[in-house]
């Protein structure tokens, strides 16, 4: 089968369906955080590129345009990187972390003592959030699973101190210095408070949603750290995690999540 004088076979057609797929996969990607006009522009360029060199064949400005288009992509890399890392992230989050999590379960014989040990670090935090919850006391936990969260510890001031209902409850009080920022929760120790999250630039996030809001989503965009939201404004609980957030959480809820995710916290050594 021919078409437009070239002819199209099998493997044409399925390398055609495979790069519709990325295409819009990126599309969508770059409409959550703002840049769709980037990605049309793209796509104007590259069928530019293609009735240039490939039907016309016109060799001037086909070199042009190849110049153009390796130096693009270079600078693609650079404009959009942390959407790339992003989506590298959560593609080793989603599948070879997960294969390898379950393995692990099953060569494991600790798990009734894993289970227990994470209750001592769940229940204070169901606790906490239960009660300001009631009292409209504005929070935001993020508790660390396996990726790395040194970066935002250190924006913060150190703690290193045994999880419990009340400390968090008093980090977050309106009048002491330590309540505006994140309490980060490493391991069973609550790690450091005050600390700085980044914002996530998600367009579709609802415009009810406040700054912790927006921070508790931006930190499940960049790592698997399960974060926890008090709304100060209407006492609702919220849980972002691996880029989704979920609104109005009961405690029984809360405790349910927590549980079934630090099923596979590693062991800080």
């Amino acid at each position: 089968m021919t078409i437009f004088g070239l002819p199209i076979e099998l493997r044409d057609v399925i390398d055609i369906l495979l790069v519709t797929t990325l295409l819009y996969g990126t599309y969508r990607l770059l409409k959550n955080y703002g840049a769709a006009t980037v990605f049309h522009g793209i796509v104007l360029f590259f069928m530019t590129w293609f009735l240039v060199v490939v039907v016309f064949r016109l060799k001037l400005m086909g070199s042009i345009l190849n110049n153009v288009l390796s130096i693009g992509a270079l600078a693609l890399v650079i404009i959009f990187q942390e959407e790339i890392r992003m989506f590298f992230s959560r593609l080793g989050n989603r599948s070879s972390k997960r294969w390898l999590q379950r393995f692990s379960k099953i060569l494991s014989r600790e798990k009734d003592s894993e289970d227990n040990r994470d209750a001592t670090l769940v229940l204070p935090i169901v606790m906490a959030c239960k009660n300001m919850a009631k009292s409209k006391t504005g929070a935001l936990i993020v508790v660390k699973r396996n990726d790395s969260l040194d970066t935002y510890v250190q924006s913060g001031e150190r703690l290193e101190a045994k999880p419990s209902a009340r400390l968090l409850e008093n980090i977050f009080w309106k009048n002491t210095p330590l309540h505006d920022g994140a309490v980060i929760i490493t391991g069973h120790q609550i790690t450091a408070a005050a600390c700085v999250l980044p914002v996530s630039r998600n367009m579709k996030i609802p415009q009810q949603f406040g700054l912790r809001h927006r921070a508790a989503l931006g930190i499940s965009e960049k790592t698997d750290a399960i974060a926890i939201v008090v709304s100060e404004e209407t006492g609702k609980i919220a849980v972002a995690i691996q880029g989704n957030i979920q609104e109005d959480i009961a405690p029984q809820q809360l405790e349910q999540m927590l549980t079934d995710n630090l099923r596979t916290l590693q062991d800080n050594k």
